[in-house]
């Protein structure tokens, strides 16, 4: 039985939004013990002035946790990265600056955001996992009843003349559960961004500023591998094609008396060299594989999979393709990282993953080679960096001496 593809991504997509929820429970209900016991405890001592203290200093001490602990839930469980407010310190610490980098900072939305709207999240949080618990329940209800006793089965359910209606109510909570479940989610998203992130203003001009830093460094990575391209054609492959064309070119002008016959073949050899030359020109300049654009991802990386002279464990999870530019990226990424993996790192095998998160592709590459690869000491694998932070993407690389190495790069994959 072949599941429909919009169906089983809807399942998945309902299974992620609701494991997510189920994650931010207890972190939005972390700060309830210490108002609800600065609240008991100012009502039965009456020292309001100690018990406000504690627990201000509390939730001043908490609030940076915690919300480590929602960016962290985002980005892993949807994909959705709430950006870090990073303000510049002030140079000269005055009343004026402290204010402006507090006003920058806006702790108290974040104090908000945990104390005050974290309750009600996580009340809601717990309506959704109570609706997918009625669910599993009413759906299953037929099943796991014939499990009962018999005397058991008819006093609760009499002659099984409400099981299904059990059922069906199960089966309309299951599809209100997938738009639910979807919706939650997104309004935390969006709330999320507005109180634990940047404010519209500062998130344009980061934006603006990355923008430019990832055009400049593209810039620069075309231009190089531009170079790299000019000089490889000209010291390599191109010289031995002109001078080939050059000799045959001479052979004619200079031996009139060869028969017609061999001057037609030098002729014939003559243009095709010069036809090779133009030729190896264009397929350069267009360097992309064929399987990528016809076929995909997944297609193109176990065709490169199987030409890697080391043994490569492939896992593609793709709810469907991604945009051709970051798939281009991805498949660079990868052929580059099984490159240096086989000719610098004498690794003996390697492991590729591509999963896709939310609006994510997250791509991760691992050999067991003899690492100390550093991305900072100008090595190919700054290209890469600058190849993902063209699309705003992030690169990472861990290879400690002796191994293993490993590559990551997290790609934005929004159409």
């Amino acid at each position: 039985m072949t599941i429909p593809a919009g169906l089983r991504r809807t399942v998945l997509r309902a299974r992620r939004d609701t494991g997510f929820l189920a994650a931010g429970v207890l972190p939005h209900l972390a700060l309830v013990p210490v108002w609800s016991w600065a609240a008991t405890t100012t009502a039965r001592t009456g020292n309001w002035l100690l018990t406000v203290s504690i627990s201000a200093a509390l939730i001043l001490l908490g609030t940076p946790v915690l919300t480590a602990v929602q960016r962290a839930r985002y980005r892993v469980l949807i994909g959705v990265d709430v950006p870090r407010l990073t303000p510049t310190a002030p140079e000269q610490w005055t009343w004026a600056s402290t204010a402006r980098w507090l006003a920058a900072t806006r702790p108290w939305r974040k104090i908000g955001y945990h104390l005050l709207l974290g309750p009600l999240l996580a009340l809601l949080e717990m309506l959704v996992l109570a609706v997918a618990a009625a669910c599993l329940a009413g759906v299953f209800a037929y099943a796991w009843s014939w499990a009962l006793p018999t005397g058991v089965r008819q006093d609760w359910f009499g002659y099984l003349t409400q099981l299904p209606a059990y059922t069906a109510a199960g089966l309309l909570l299951l599809c209100a559960l997938f738009w639910t479940a979807r919706a939650v989610t997104r309004a935390e998203a969006r709330l999320a961004s507005g109180l634990l992130g940047p404010s519209r203003a500062q998130r344009l001009q980061e934006r603006v500023d990355q923008l430019a830093v990832s055009r400049t460094d593209l810039i620069e990575a075309v231009d190089a591998e531009r170079r790299r391209i000019e000089r490889d054609l000209h010291d390599g492959t191109q010289q031995r094609l002109v001078s080939l064309a050059v000799n045959l070119g001479l052979a004619i002008t200079t031996r009139p008396d060869l028969p017609s016959d061999a001057r037609e073949v030098i002729a014939g050899a003559h243009l095709e060299a010069k036809d090779a030359i133009s030729e190896l020109n264009d397929l350069v300049r267009g360097l992309h594989p064929a399987v990528l654009e016809d076929r995909g991802l997944d297609a193109a990386l176990s065709g490169l999979a199987a030409r890697t002279p080391l043994p490569v464990r492939l896992r593609v999870d793709l709810e469907e393709r991604v945009a051709p530019n970051v798939e281009s990226v991805a498949y660079f990424v990868i052929s580059e990282a099984l490159t240096n993996a086989t000719k610098h790192a004498n690794a003996m095998r390697a492991e590729v993953i591509v999963r896709q998160v939310g609006e994510v592709l997250r791509v991760r590459v691992t050999d067991d080679g003899l690492g100390g690869a550093d991305a900072a000491a100008g090595t190919g694998l700054t290209g890469l960096a600058k190849r993902v932070g063209s699309l705003d993407g992030a690169f990472h690389v861990s290879s400690p001496v002796g191994g293993p190495t490993t590559i990551t790069a997290e790609l934005p994959c929004a159409r």
